[in-house]
């Protein structure tokens, strides 16, 4: 797996993936928790930059998104860190020296005024989009129209840390990744799975024992089987 299976041992050793007995805001009972809020200190946060970059390098060699690429956005306010670190690693890693944007919550009204940070959409601009977790897909679902209103740009690519895998709130049988990817017309891109997790995580040692083990691996089968597509 590559840079996937350390992404996976970053997040456990991060604390941002903790297995469990968690209750989630939409009521279930999930044997895994993703909280990305723990990529707290300069270290992390430059790392989860680096496997952000690492994902997007790999969509550009596959031709999944092309190349010439302007900015990397990141939705107000957990995608704004990861924007940052995101476009720092592109540089640092691949010579790709590209913008770093996001939105205001409330557009400003004095000063430079509008309604983003750093380089602004402009005409003929090819946008990343990065964000945590998509649960309803709600932060890509303001941005993205919010981008594509300010200037006539090309949006290829959407990059999540974790796909959860799980359905979506429509009726057509959907994840709710897939429900954001129809509704806004943008591919996205997860650094990894759930199903990733759950086959890598047994083989990943942390403080000399299997980060999962016992009885987890079947609550997540189990849930996966419920709740997942």
């Amino acid at each position: 797996m590559g840079y996937k299976q350390d992404f996976i041992t970053f997040m456990i050793d991060a604390g941002a993936l903790k297995f469990g007995d968690f209750t989630l805001k939409s009521g279930r009972r999930s044997p895994y928790f993703i909280n990305t809020g723990a990529f707290d200190t300069g270290d992390k946060i430059a790392r989860l930059g680096f496997y952000y970059a690492a994902r997007i390098k790999e969509a550009m060699d596959a031709g999944d998104v092309p190349g010439g690429i302007t900015t990397v956005f990141g939705p107000a306010y957990k995608g704004i860190p990861i924007a940052v670190a995101t476009a720092a690693a592109l540089a640092n890693e691949y010579g790709e020296d590209i913008g770093y944007a996001f939105n205001r919550k409330e557009v400003k009204d004095h000063g430079e005024g509008g309604g983003f940070v750093g380089r602004a959409p402009k005409d003929g601009d090819r946008i990343v989009v990065v964000d945590d977790v998509i649960t309803a897909g709600t932060a890509a679902r303001e941005v993205v129209p919010l981008i594509r209103s300010a200037a006539d740009v090309d949006i290829p690519g959407l990059f999540i840390s974790v796909d959860r895998m799980e359905r979506g709130k429509g009726t057509g049988g959907l994840s709710a990744v897939d429900e954001v990817r129809a509704g806004l017309g943008v591919p996205v891109y997860p650094i990894v799975t759930v199903k990733e997790i759950l086959g890598a995580a047994p083989y990943i040692d942390i403080d000399g024992r299997p980060a999962i083990e016992g009885e987890v691996i079947p609550l997540m089968r189990s849930y996966m089987d419920e709740y997942c597509v």
